[in-house]
């Protein structure tokens, strides 16, 4: 998912253009791949700040940035070269802060152009470089959500009802984004959806290719905007979508469904919805992959002689045996009362973990019997016998003497 441009550039949604370009350079400067060889992180970090700062440099761009998000600006934000290009008419504006970055003077050179700025913005300084291939349509951009399930739906698998706020196609214009539904060439880059400007520097010439900042890279532009889209095709609406969560999804899954995302502009691939699960904690069971826990606490005299007891599952509640003489910290399993497997089929079981009973706060008459209890060996080992301690006492007297 894009990050807001103003959150790429740090700064403010009212920030003037001053502003805006000595953040673009401060960021430029740091994130050069000529300053940060073999660094993937810093390459992709360059990328986006050259991205937001086209958006945000432009007027018109911004303005639909502002109001639609990046769906307003589709791809073509990305489309002025290798890295994303910087508008071509701020070029001469930051090569200053370049020439800083490479020690001022001649640089170092490479296939006979000057080392990192023909990489950056797809040219050469011979008048050359390649031609950026226009985008077919602006793509929509993607959503995501996140899904919480409880441990029950999670078990068997749910399908949800959802209803999603996203941009939808406009019904006025049916996506055109023109009252007539027309569109004509644009009149800037006639149809080729870039423009070229050629630049002299102490290097050389300095062509640059940039998405045409009239039709935003589609060659083509709308003819008497619809007054309900402002001629983008799209508005903020709502739909309803269903999801089918299979059976054993853990937190930080994700399904993607495809086309669900915002509708593109002016008839563009709409985007993809991406749902995120999220697992709500359950009040009595704790899951351990596709199995999951139970703690069972039990009377002392249960344990001692045996008893069945009903359990909670997932499903109900199910008699579960609990052996005489069985020992804290059991784990008993009851098999396939656990969560399905998410490839393949069957399920995860439940442990029931079995615990003593230890009551905080006993009747006199209790007390009483607990006291008989404890003069039991088999209930209590050598505790109450006098002439044990006393051996032992003794025993220990002859080891220290």
């Amino acid at each position: 998912m894009k990050r807001d441009y103003y959150e790429v550039l740090g700064v403010g949604r009212s920030a003037d253009k001053d502003e805006i370009k000595k953040a673009y350079r401060k960021l430029a400067l740091k994130y050069h791949p000529d300053k940060n060889p073999d660094n993937k992180e810093a390459e992709e970090k360059f990328k986006e700040v050259n991205e937001a700062y086209e958006v945000l440099s432009n007027d018109d761009k911004r303005r639909r940035y502002d109001q639609f998000g990046h769906a307003g600006v589709g791809s073509s934000a990305a489309s002025g070269g290798a890295y994303g290009g910087a508008g071509y008419g701020d070029i001469n504006d930051i090569f200053s802060a370049f020439n800083d970055m490479f020690g001022g003077g001649g640089g170092r050179t490479r296939g006979g152009g000057f080392g990192g700025f023909e990489d950056v913005f797809g040219g050469g300084f011979g008048g050359g470089g390649g031609r950026r291939t226009r985008s077919a349509g602006i793509h929509g951009t993607d959503l995501k959500i996140r899904l919480k399930l409880t441990l029950e739906e999670i078990a068997k698998g749910v399908e949800k009802t959802l209803k999603i706020k996203k941009q939808v196609v406009c019904e006025q214009c049916s996506g055109t984004g023109s009252k007539s539904g027309k569109t004509e060439t644009c009149p800037t880059c006639h149809g080729s959806g870039e423009v070229r400007q050629a630049s002299k520097t102490m290097f050389g010439q300095f062509v640059n290719i940039a998405a045409c900042p009239t039709c935003g890279g589609e060659g083509h532009v709308v003819k008497d905007r619809c007054t309900s889209c402002y001629g983008e095709g799209i508005k903020q609406g709502e739909t309803t979508v269903k999801i089918n969560v299979p059976a054993g999804v853990q937190e930080g899954n994700y399904l993607t469904l495809q086309g669900q995302g915002n509708a593109g502009p002016r008839g563009g691939a709409p985007g993809d919805l991406i749902v995120v699960i999220e697992e709500k904690p359950h009040d009595l069971f704790k899951r351990n992959g596709d199995d999951i826990i139970y703690d069972l606490s039990v009377g002392f005299p249960d344990l001692v002689m045996g008893v069945k007891i009903d359990v909670p599952t997932l499903e109900g509640q199910v008699k579960l045996t609990i052996p005489a003489g069985t020992q804290p910290n059991t784990m008993l399993r009851i098999g396939g009362k656990g969560i399905g497997h998410l490839k393949g089929g069957g399920s995860g079981d439940l442990y029931v973990r079995v615990n003593v009973f230890v009551p905080k706060d006993v009747s006199g008459k209790d007390r009483d019997l607990l006291k008989e209890l404890k003069k039991s060996s088999a209930i209590c080992p050598n505790h109450g016998d006098e002439n044990h301690e006393k051996s032992i006492f003794e025993k220990a007297k002859d080891i220290f003497s």
